[in-house]
């Protein structure tokens, strides 16, 4: 079933206007199906918040259809925001503390903007911990997207991260490690993922804590990595989530933050994500940009749109799969019919089994 529009956050309404089914909730009361409740602790600065949402949600959306997903996004302290921002996350957010009372049974969380190389020195880092902490004992799994993984590797297995000497970014060939892993089912071998950060946890670092890597690239290192016992926690280092625009946007904003003279240098185009049509009108903006700047004229348009229409998303299918895949999972461990059952059947020794069965 699709997703149920439960309360009055304004995603659902952009879903329904992409052409995404969203279920209103008198039509999803009146229905007997089982029920996923999903919280989305998002963490993304005030820009990239929304949008944010409405990535995620149209990717749990579009998941298969054995329930009616409900998502509760919700944030914690320690976040810089807006007046505006704290208005819509007061307007149209759960607390933590309400979820804490109702549960879950699946929990995603989003990256996030950080002042500082030490994770544990940010101000979100003790209520993090806190959801964290909750989650180990009372959610069925919780998937983790880069600068959240970086954060919960680190607290749940003290594995510090390591910084890049130039950011990680641009869209990256990945190849599946661990086909035989229920997460990976049914999709492509080998297949693309958007990846943005300055630092990384390496596949080395991981499997000494006794992680399994199921999805690792040449260039970008691992991008999916699951706790020792296969799914309780599940990390992402790069962003399946991403629109086809979303490096876009991130190169348009680092341009201008040049051209303002905030940063010295120009930014690179991201890897493998520009044609040559497209970096050569980025190339063509950036010298008439730097021209006007230099001679005290407004500066051009960022020629987005004319961008947009010749990039390619390479990810979009296989972040769905992968989805699917993952709430298959949830809703075959958290449907107490069968769970007695799935226990009773499995191999104590191999955490694989009880996902296989």
């Amino acid at each position: 079933m699709p997703i149920v529009a439960h309360t009055s956050l304004p995603t659902f309404e952009r879903l329904r206007e992409h052409g995404q089914q969203v279920l209103p909730l008198d039509d999803a009361l009146r229905q007997d199906i089982r029920e996923l409740h999903i919280g989305l602790l998002n963490m993304m600065p005030d820009a990239a918040l929304r949008v944010t949402e409405q990535q995620y949600m149209r990717l749990i959306g579009n998941s298969n259809q054995i329930a009616q997903f409900y998502v509760h996004p919700f944030s914690v302290d320690g976040l810089a925001r807006s007046a505006d921002t704290q208005a819509y996350i007061k307007n149209h957010y759960r607390t933590f503390a309400e979820l804490h009372d109702e549960g879950l049974d699946a929990l995603i969380i989003t990256g996030a903007n950080v002042t500082s190389p030490q994770l544990d020195r940010e101000p979100f880092w003790e209520p993090l911990q806190e959801v964290i902490a909750w989650a180990n004992e009372n959610v069925t799994s919780v998937l983790c997207s880069c600068l959240a993984s970086h954060a919960l590797l680190k607290y749940q297995h003290g594995i510090e991260r390591n910084g890049l000497p130039m950011k990680q970014w641009g869209v990256f060939h990945h190849r599946i490690i661990r086909p035989d892993h229920p997460l990976l089912w049914d999709i492509n071998t080998r297949f693309d993922v958007p990846h943005s950060r300055w630092n990384e946890i390496t596949r080395a670092q991981l499997e000494a804590a006794g992680l399994s890597v199921l999805v690792e690239s040449q260039e970008a290192g691992v991008q999916v990595a699951v706790s020792p016992d296969q799914f309780r926690f599940i990390y992402f280092q790069g962003h399946p989530e991403y629109d086809v625009n979303s490096l876009l946007k991130e190169y348009k904003r680092e341009v201008l933050r040049y051209l303002n003279g905030e940063i010295p240098t120009s930014p690179p185009h991201p890897e493998n994500y520009f044609s040559v049509e497209v970096a050569a009108i980025a190339e063509r903006y950036l010298g008439r940009a730097e021209w006007a700047r230099e001679h005290g004229q407004p500066l051009p348009p960022f020629p987005e749109e004319r961008i947009l229409p010749l990039l390619d998303n390479t990810w979009g299918d296989t972040a769905k799969s992968i989805i699917n895949n993952w709430m298959g999972l949830v809703y075959r461990l958290t449907h107490h019919d069968r769970k007695q059952q799935f226990m009773a059947e499995i191999d104590p020794n191999d955490p694989l089994d009880l996902l296989k069965s």
